[in-house]
C-alpha cells in the first residue's frame, strides 16, 4: 500500500508499507525497526510487545521526540506501563497502534513538522 506521495527532502516518511516490508526515503527496510521524524532509520530487534524492555524505551526516549508512537504489527497490543516510565520522566508522549496505523500516523505528524519517533514492530505477533 502506497502511503505518501511525495518525498519531503530530509524528513523521513513512510512510502509504504506491506507488513513485512517498509519503504523509506528510497530504502527498503525488512523486519522491525525505529525511524526518527530525521536521521538514520535503524534496524530493532524488538518484533513483539512481550520482547520490549525498558533499554528498549530508554533508547527511544535518547532521541528526544515529542511522541513516541509504536506500530506492535497487525494487532494492536499494549505494552506494560510501567516500560514507559523513560518516556514520562522527560515528558515524552507515547500512542500504541497496530503498525499499518502507526505508518499513516507518523506520516501526518512528520507532515507537520512534528518530533516524532516510529518504533515499527513488523514481525508482532
Amino acid at each position: 500500500m502506497k502511503l505518501q506521495p511525495d518525498r519531503t527532502e530530509g524528513v523521513n516518511a513512510v512510502a509504504a508499507f506491506s507488513g513485512t516490508e517498509c519503504l523509506i526515503q528510497g530504502k527498503l527496510h525488512r523486519g522491525s525497526l525505529i525511524a526518527p521524524w530525521r536521521g538514520d532509520v535503524q534496524a530493532w530487534a524488538c518484533r513483539s510487545v512481550a520482547e520490549l524492555r525498558s533499554e528498549d524505551m530508554e533508547a527511544l526516549a535518547a532521541l528526544a521526540p515529542e511522541l513516541v508512537i509504536l506500530g506492535t504489527g497487525t494487532k494492536l497490543k499494549f505494552p506494560p506501563s510501567a516500560l514507559l516510565q523513560p518516556l514520562m520522566r522527560r515528558r515524552i508522549g507515547f500512542e500504541t497502534m497496530d503498525s499499518a496505523a502507526a505508518c499513516r500516523t507518523f506520516n501526518v505528524l512528520v507532515g507537520e513538522a512534528r518530533s516524532v519517533v516510529l518504533a515499527l514492530m513488523v514481525d508482532a505477533d
